[in-house]
């Protein structure tokens, strides 16, 4: 089995090097990442100017660009073979909720995902995290339940793993996004030339955070395994708008 991997840490991250250490043991692997932290990039692709790839002493290859350039070249030019399969992380902190929007970590699957190849994207729950070779094993586990029986639709899943020991994990649940209230307002800072500067606030607390969702999941020590979709159209509202539309004329 061949699976790329990228995340957006960087190419230095000890999530990746965690990850990359366990998979490499039941599969072949390629990593493609950011050459620098490029966290919150979300789907960004680069556009405006050309990307270098350089090879680290590791053997990972580094981008001078986001996550989804990493992924997107790796897989339209640089990998001499389409790998079965695309994995990004292990992020640095949790993707839960509304943080999916944001995140370079599910964005490096989603491209994967768009192309085509099946795509995890793995975080942990919480910053500076002690358990990367949890979320690891996690990781390991759902590719060889994958490669002895494939999903049979599109694949693009958002996991994310408690801060614990393996053993203390209690288990696995599919659920949905939950939602966070709206986030702190910016920090207002004065720089040494009098200017003006600002920090993007912490991300809001949860709001819709009940059993059944990412949140709850995490905070009982389950893994949280959501499956989500590229697709922004709000299909209930279609028939409302076409009315309204007529009302208009």
């Amino acid at each position: 089995m061949k699976i790329l991997l990228s995340n957006d840490d960087g190419y230095l991250a000890p999530g990746l090097a965690a990850l990359a250490q366990h998979l490499s043991k039941v599969a072949d692997i390629t990593v493609v990442a950011p050459e620098r932290n490029r966290s919150g990039a979300s789907n960004s692709l680069t556009l405006d100017r050309p990307l270098s790839v350089k090879q680290a002493a590791n053997g990972f290859f580094y981008v001078n660009g986001t996550p989804t350039d990493c992924v997107h070249i790796a897989l339209t030019g640089l990998m001499q073979e389409m790998p079965d399969m695309v994995i990004s992380g292990i992020n640095d902190g949790a993707n839960m909720g509304d943080d999916t929007i944001y995140s370079g970590t599910v964005a490096a699957a989603t491209e994967g995902y768009l192309l085509g190849i099946p795509s995890i994207a793995v975080s942990m729950s919480q910053h500076q995290p002690a358990h990367f070779e949890t979320a690891a094993r996690v990781i390991v586990d759902l590719v060889k339940q994958f490669n002895h029986s494939e999903i049979l639709e599109p694949t693009l899943l958002n996991v994310n793993v408690p801060d614990i020991p393996f053993s203390e994990i209690k288990g696995r649940q599919v659920t949905r996004l939950g939602k966070r209230h709206k986030a702190e307002p910016v920090i207002q800072l004065k720089t040494p030339r009098g200017e003006t500067v600002y920090w993007v606030g912490a991300a809001g607390q949860p709001n819709d955070g009940g059993e059944g969702t990412d949140f709850y999941a995490v905070s009982q020590g389950y893994v949280s395994i959501s499956p989500i979709q590229v697709d922004l159209t709000k299909h209930s509202q279609i028939k409302h708008l076409q009315q309204w539309l007529q009302n208009t004329n």
